[in-house]
């Protein structure tokens, strides 16, 4: 009789757990598909509420106060206090959600896609495509907008350049490595419960963009920032390591199934991709480049790809497309393995 009860209480407690697995299962996939439809359709939140731009102002609190101290423990500092700080913030508007579920599966998904950005990252591209098929001026002053070098006197192709450059290189940064973390601390999050799931499950993807957004406020080698940079640029690179080599396959097969030069794209990430001053960076521009058998260049610090033909405009179109098929792959990819592993497991 003892063990007939012992029996019916293992199945209940079973069956309780399976089932809080599987809608926990659920609302990972289905939160993070409404994000990445929220980002898609409707683009950034305004500036005022972004919370990138937020992170972004306590960053510049922090640094205030902390750079003054010229080493690069202060660097570390920064990042420890802008860690604490924005996981206070959202722990709290956790707490004041938590208790109704259609008011915390929106806010989480908000949130979540606050951590990407799909629509701004083609579109700006798009954008300055148009304005240089009418006036190469005005398309100067978009793409000084993307990139940090100076474009006052850029030809076409050197604008084209720094146009695919940006918008390839974002790919990782932009949607792959926080989308990459979400999912990472997922599985996490379903196999080993832990208080506050849902909380830590948005707070990873939210760290991420800080940290991203740390080394690009601060990720520069010039006098100012030389010190308070340093552990910013590196914990980025570190966290993109893994991230940008998946992005830079998910160009190869990308290319593949475009029928461009996939051999060639996986060829020029084979040997170029290392020729940027970021580890990561080159894994996504060069693959880009040996598809489109185009030169990426910047001047006086990397040459990626082969001049096989002239680029223009048309470039940034192609470009554009290949980007957004690997967004698609890159997703398509992480749900079905997260789903398989959910299933075997």
């Amino acid at each position: 009789m003892i063990k007939n009860n012992e029996l019916i209480n293992n199945i209940l407690f079973s069956n309780v757990n399976d089932l809080v697995s599987f809608k926990l299962f659920l609302f990972i996939i289905i939160a993070f598909l409404f994000s990445v439809a929220i980002d898609v359709v409707l683009g950034e939140l305004p500036g005022k509420i972004h919370p990138v731009v937020m992170m972004g102002n306590v960053i510049s609190f922090f640094k205030k106060h902390l750079i003054q101290f010229r080493t690069r423990l202060s660097g570390f500092g920064l990042v420890f206090t802008t860690s604490i700080t924005t996981s206070v913030l959202l722990l709290i508007i956790y707490l004041i959600i938590k208790n109704n579920l259609i008011l915390l599966f929106l806010i989480f998904s908000i949130l979540l896609s606050s951590t990407f950005s799909i629509k701004m990252l083609l579109q700006t591209a798009i954008d300055v495509r148009d304005d240089l098929n009418t006036d190469i001026d005005k398309a100067r002053q978009s793409v000084s907008y993307l990139v940090s070098r100076n474009t006052d006197e850029l030809t076409e192709s050197f604008i084209v350049s720094a146009v695919i450059e940006s918008l390839t290189e974002n790919i990782t940064d932009s949607y792959v490595a926080p989308v990459f973390y979400y999912f990472i601390f997922a599985l996490i999050v379903l196999f080993w419960p832990v208080s506050f799931h849902v909380y830590l499950l948005l707070l990873v993807p939210v760290l991420y963009r800080l940290s991203n957004t740390q080394d690009a406020m601060l990720g520069y080698t010039t006098d100012e920032l030389i010190k308070i940079g340093y552990c910013p640029a590196k914990i980025d690179d570190i966290l993109n390591y893994i991230p940008s080599r998946i992005a830079g396959l998910c160009v190869v097969v990308s290319a593949f199934l475009l029928g461009l030069d996939w051999k060639q794209s996986f060829n020029v990430m084979m040997r170029d991709a290392r020729n940027c001053p970021s580890p990561n960076s080159g894994y996504t521009m060069a693959t880009t480049a040996g598809a489109l058998n185009i030169q990426l260049i910047k001047k006086d610090t990397y040459i990626l790809g082969d001049n096989n033909k002239d680029i223009d405009a048309d470039d940034i179109t192609k470009a554009v497309n290949l980007s957004k098929l690997s967004i698609i792959l890159f997703t398509l990819f992480i749900i079905i393995l997260f789903t398989l592993i959910y299933v075997i497991l």
